[in-house]
């Protein structure tokens, strides 16, 4: 990496980190400035920067990967219960359990590539999604999920003396509640943090033998070179990042589900990643903030609220009208989000940085220039010699 390339990339992190921790002001004009949205916000972010680790850089879809975000809340909450309320110890365990989950999904699942290991990966994730909601009740509590009580021991928390009060208590960063922009910022750091480690792998040699391998890995291989090590550890570092972000979700809601292991949320962070760019360090970030964005605001829709909306339609078409957009809003919201995947698909087939890339493409094309420097060629001063 030379001085520049080096220098740039120090300005993307502080520039990302800066749009990061600002969200409350820009987002204002959004109505997306409250606490619950902007940790969604980086809690997904953080989830599909890690995904794209995976993906981006190796080719590998995986359809599994909300195994690991169920893994980080399980582990996060047990954390609360058995040891402490203090935030640090959870994000520790889940990244920890989950890159022990991942080395053994990641071991089995890499003995094949493709469309096989796509289904090895959803396979694993629907197991333990079955296995969290009926099998494993005593540990997850089943359908109705883990949750915090006050008889659960906090041998951490007693051993320093914090009392146990008549109120459940509450997720806490050395005493600073995590509810509210508390638990905003602090979400936000693990992103920033998460997104510096994502920018130093992209640009080490690690990372370019990950894209040698999404480029030609049986050329790879045909070199001498062993490339199931790269890609298992490309997939337990992907995994610790949803780990991370599982633990997250606990801080902010100290509870766990088994829903989050379910297949569809393995969807939902593949859609990030091609909606934002795939391959991309900022693509994976914004395609999570565009669609947990568009869920907050077209998911609130209901028929009342549509009425009101189209007030203004004559009464004869009115119903009509909010049948026909009902289908697109509230929960048929996944309609919208589906045709905004096919567009992008259509017409950006990199995601929103390649529209990015074209509008600034399109700005910083030079003019052609009005005259010829008049310096003589060589013909010319040979003819004239």
């Amino acid at each position: 990496m030379n001085k520049f390339s080096a220098i740039s990339d120090w300005v993307l992190l502080f520039a990302f980190a800066a749009a990061v921790y600002s969200m409350p002001i820009w987002l204002e004009p959004l109505g997306a400035d409250y606490p619950d949205l902007m940790q969604r916000f980086a809690i997904f972010g953080l989830f599909a920067i890690g995904y794209n680790i995976l993906f981006g850089l190796t080719g590998y879809l995986s359809f599994g990967h909300a195994a690991f975000l169920g893994i980080g809340s399980y582990t996060a909450v047990w954390s609360f219960k058995l040891l402490t309320m203090n935030v640090v110890p959870a994000i520790m365990f889940s990244m920890l359990v989950t890159a022990l989950f991942a080395v053994v999904i990641g071991f089995i699942s890499l003995r094949r590539s493709g469309i096989y290991f796509s289904i090895l990966t959803l396979a694993f994730a629907q197991m333990s999604y079955k296995l969290a909601y009926s099998v494993l009740t005593p540990i997850t509590n089943g359908e109705t999920g883990l949750q915090l009580t006050l008889s659960d021991a906090r041998v951490l928390d007693a051993a320093a003396g914090i009392e146990v009060t008549r109120s459940l208590p509450v997720t806490n960063f050395f005493g600073i509640k995590m509810s509210g922009m508390p638990g905003f910022y602090f979400c936000a750091t693990v992103l920033v943090i998460g997104f510096f480690i994502s920018l130093r792998i992209f640009r080490s040699p690690f990372g370019a033998m990950l894209r040698g391998i999404k480029s030609n890995q049986t050329r790879m291989a045909y070199t001498g070179l062993n490339t199931k090590p790269y890609l298992l550890w490309a997939f337990i570092i992907s995994g610790m990042y949803a780990g991370v972000a599982g633990g997250l979700m606990a801080v902010t809601d100290p509870l766990a589900g088994a829903e989050r292991m379910q297949w569809t949320a393995s969807g939902e962070v593949v859609l990030m990643t091609i909606l934002g760019g795939v391959g991309t360090l900022l693509g994976p970030f914004i395609g999570a903030a565009v669609i947990k964005y568009f869920e907050n605001i077209l998911s609130a829709y209901n028929t009342t609220s549509l009425t009101q909306v189209f007030d203004f339609v004559p009464e004869a078409l009115q119903p009509i009208v909010v049948d026909v957009v009902s289908l697109f809003v509230g929960s048929g919201w996944h309609l919208t989000l589906g045709l905004m995947f096919m567009i992008t698909v259509i017409f950006l087939p990199g995601g929103i940085m390649e529209g990015v890339r074209r509008i600034g493409s399109i700005f910083s094309r030079k003019k052609p220039t009005a005259a010829i420097t008049s310096t003589p060629s060589a013909s010319e001063n040979a003819s004239g010699a």
